[in-house]
């Protein structure tokens, strides 16, 4: 699909268009580039079907938005993002990327020290220069500093939404491929690494597929690097081919026979800490353990290989999860037999933290209630943003209650349950957003915080913890307040945070947009520890971004949470008397 190329297109081309203080072009190429990349649906399909009028039917897609897609599509560029480029500074895109530099201070920064770079930049940090500019100061400096720092980590890995529907759509591609010509068992061509382990963030994409005999490993390779989606072939070999896709993402695809395929499916998965320790378990055991199979040390025969869990339990070990491998106690927990009965997919009865149309969001509220009734649903909370958050066109007292409205008149159309929710900010003080008399009217309150996020940590402890001893408050959303690779989360007591939470029998939400995944696994192992509920929410602004559940389901894992850590989890009824129990 061609989806991603046009979202970034259309992202380059508004900041490039900030840049230039162009007001409102910049907005509207954003929020379609955000559909379009969320779409569930091939763009170029939908071109070929429909033309420049299927594509208008894209939520936020004009016709002149459309007019540029259809002309990449069918010539490979836009010629007026082209010409747009050629005005622009070399160093303009990647330079909006970093937080807290929007177009005027860049420009004051072009015209003041000729910085149009992200080098510019760095070596204007290092020689105190920015400090020194009016209107900038050492604290901008020192900030912008740290926003450098976090945009390179974030950049050296990408995220997990974009690596997961990418190998996705490799393998989906490589399979169809390799059906009319390889005789292959094509449900074992699988993602593998940080991946397969939902790590936050990852590298490159590893794939793995099992092949038996030289011929049959030769035609898979075949196929691999001859996928229209890669640009360049670095290796094609008998057991390892390596590609680099036109998007720019590094691949790697390695082919074993079926004795092999679980021990290199269990060794490429990794973690590298994890696969040392088992490593040490087989030789204790009298064994040696590699990518090729389970031998024994004596015989040198293989005793196991054809599947991970073969591996696993010849070492004396219950199988463990891939989310789990992470050397954090969990072979000691497979040894005996102690591994926690993960959360699954199918355990979702609901998502907790949706946004439509009447704050920030792109969906009408029929179309979010709708999609999540198609994906089976029991429940949905509506959790639009509350009236200090202009930026996102936080809700008025009488907006709010004319969406109540609006709640009440379309249930009658559907079976799944509308909670009446908002996401509340948590205002500096530690109050929220709304009076208690209109809090006490929703069925969610979802808390959070959007700003001052340069307070120092016993301000924004104390801040977090206030609103978590409001009776009102029902979740407390994305609680560290990072953004991956753009922004650190601000300052907190997470010890106080988690106490506070626990006493006061707050949830704590893990937020599925791949941004955020806040709080991550490391947090919510912490968390845990308290005895704290948790609630999994794609925090969506569109109908597609309900998807993202995924991710926040993966971090979950990692953080070895099961079926009754998550409220989301509860059928409706259990979930109604639970947030009527919190409000006592």
């Amino acid at each position: 699909m061609k989806n991603r190329e046009i979202a970034e297109l259309l992202y380059e081309a508004a900041d490039i268009l900030e840049y230039q203080q162009v007001e409102w072009k910049p907005r509207a190429y954003r929020k379609a580039a955000q559909m379009i990349e969320n779409l569930g649906e091939d763009v170029e399909k939908t071109y070929e079907r429909k033309g420049k009028e299927g594509l208008t039917e894209i939520p936020g897609v004009g016709e002149s938005i459309a007019a540029h897609i259809a002309e990449y599509l069918e010539t490979g560029k836009v010629e007026k993002f082209e010409k747009l480029k050629e005005k622009a500074p070399s160093g303009t895109v990647e330079l909006m990327e970093i937080r807290g530099l929007g177009a005027k201070k860049m420009k004051k920064l072009a015209d003041a020290l000729g910085i149009k770079t992200l080098s510019d930049l760095e070596n204007a940090i290092q020689a105190h220069k920015i400090k020194r500019l009016e209107g900038f100061g050492e604290k901008t400096e020192e900030n912008l500093a740290k926003a450098v720092e976090q945009y390179e980590k974030g950049h050296d890995r990408m995220s997990l939404g974009k690596a997961l529907p990418l190998a996705e759509e490799i393998i989906a591609a490589l399979k169809a491929r390799c059906k009319s010509t390889c005789k292959i068992d094509l449900s074992k061509i699988i993602y593998t690494g940080s991946l397969r382990r939902m790590k936050e963030t990852i590298g490159d994409i590893d794939i793995l597929a099992e092949a038996e005999g030289e011929k049959e490993v030769l035609k898979v390779m075949d196929a691999f690097v001859s996928l229209p989606e890669v640009e360049q072939v670095m290796l094609k070999g008998s057991t390892k081919s390596s590609v680099i896709l036109k998007e720019g993402t590094s691949i790697d695809l390695r082919v074993v026979p079926p004795e092999s395929y679980g021990a290199a499916l269990q060794y490429f998965t990794g973690s590298k800490e994890h696969n040392i320790e088992l490593r040490n378990i087989a030789i204790r055991e009298g064994y040696k353990l590699s990518e090729y199979g389970l031998y024994s040390k004596d015989s040198g025969e293989q005793v196991a290989g054809k599947s991970e869990e073969e591996v696993y339990n010849k070492l004396g070990l219950a199988c463990i999860p891939p989310e789990l491998r992470e050397n954090r106690e969990e072979i000691k927990a497979a040894a005996e037999s102690a591994l926690p009965k993960l959360v699954e997919a199918g355990d979702i009865r609901g998502d907790l933290h949706i946004h439509t149309s009447y704050s920030e969001g792109q969906g009408s509220l029929e179309a979010m209630v709708g999609r999540a009734e198609a994906l089976g649903y029991e429940y949905i909370a509506i959790t639009d943003h509350s009236r200090s958050q202009r930026i996102a066109n936080g809700m008025e007292i009488e907006t709010l209650k004319d969406q109540w409205k609006g709640i009440d008149e379309i249930s009658k159309n559907f079976k799944i349950k509308i909670l009446k929710g908002s996401e509340v900010e948590i205002l500096r003080d530690g109050s929220l957003d709304y009076p208690e008399e209109i809090l006490k009217e929703l069925d969610v309150v979802v808390g959070a915080v959007h700003s001052g996020f340069l307070a120092p940590e016993r301000k924004m402890t104390e801040r977090i913890v206030i609103a978590l001893e409001n009776r009102c408050l029902d979740i407390l959303s994305h609680p560290s307040g990072r953004l991956i690779g753009k922004r650190e989360g601000y300052e907190v007591n997470f010890e106080k945070v988690f106490e506070a939470a626990a006493a006061n029998r707050k949830i704590l939400e893990i937020n599925s947009q791949p941004s955020r995944l806040d709080l991550d696994d490391e947090l919510i192992l912490r968390a845990k520890a308290f005895d704290i509920k948790f609630s999994i929410s794609s925090d969506s602004h569109s109908t597609s971004d309900l998807a993202f559940m995924r991710y926040g389901l993966g971090q979950a894992r990692r953080g070895w949470l099961e079926k009754e850590d998550i409220v989301n989890t509860y059928p409706y009824s259990g979930l109604n008397e639970f947030f009527k129990k919190l409000k006592l």
